[in-house]
């Protein structure tokens, strides 16, 4: 009787420590959802740029680096700093034809795995390496090597500011897979539609129609 009841104290008390995890979860989803949400129409405005800079180019032969190099500062700041929406939304790359063979059970403790023994290390290493990178370039005014072009310390600080949200993200993830996995919240994932059996389904009602 006793071990059972402090077996049973000792699952709430980790239930209420979850629950503690789930709140700091809800806010790092809610921010990195508004800042992807926000920065993904820095898309369209490299497609601007692009274009601007190449009619300028094609029309008064005339060009500058710092367009140029604006493109690609637009499309790092989508690329890494929306890494974590696409996390939170379940649109990151993964094996979909293997993945779907699996139990549920399966999948969940894969995330768990591969949250906390790869996605959470490989940011703290590109934390650790990137910072100084970018102190240096920062305390040099580091300047871009052509003529005309962008400091390249801001660019370099995208590294830095992309992988620490991507840390908390992958922190959201692996509480939010474990408390699914204890049946402390519903898995958020259900309500999306599995790419194959969309694909499946699409193919299927094609054919019916033929």
């Amino acid at each position: 009787m006793r071990a059972a009841a402090a077996a049973a104290r000792g699952g709430t008390d980790l239930d209420a420590i979850f629950n503690a995890l789930l709140k700091f979860s809800r806010i790092v989803d809610a921010f990195n959802m508004r800042i992807g949400k926000w920065l993904a129409w820095l898309i369209l405005a490299a497609v601007l740029v692009s274009a601007v800079n190449a009619t300028v180019r094609k029309v008064f032969d005339t060009s500058s680096n710092a367009w140029l190099e604006l493109q690609w500062v637009l499309f790092g700041v989508v690329f890494l700093l929306c890494a974590p929406w696409t996390l939170l939304v379940n649109e990151h790359i993964r094996i979909d034809i293997v993945n779907t063979m699996f139990s549920k059970r399966v999948r969940d403790s894969i995330d768990v795995v591969g949250h906390a023994l790869f996605l959470l290390p490989l940011t703290v290493i590109m934390l650790i390496t990137s910072w100084p990178v970018f102190m240096e370039s920062y305390r040099l005014n580091e300047q871009s090597f052509s003529a005309g072009g962008l400091p390249q310390w801001p660019a370099k600080s995208l590294i830095v500011i992309g992988f620490a949200l991507l840390f908390l993200q992958g922190l959201s993830e692996l509480f939010k897979r474990i408390a699914v996995m204890r049946g402390l919240i519903p898995d958020p994932y259900e309500a999306q539609a599995n790419p194959i059996e969309s694909e499946v389904q699409s193919l299927a009602q094609t054919l019916d129609k033929r």
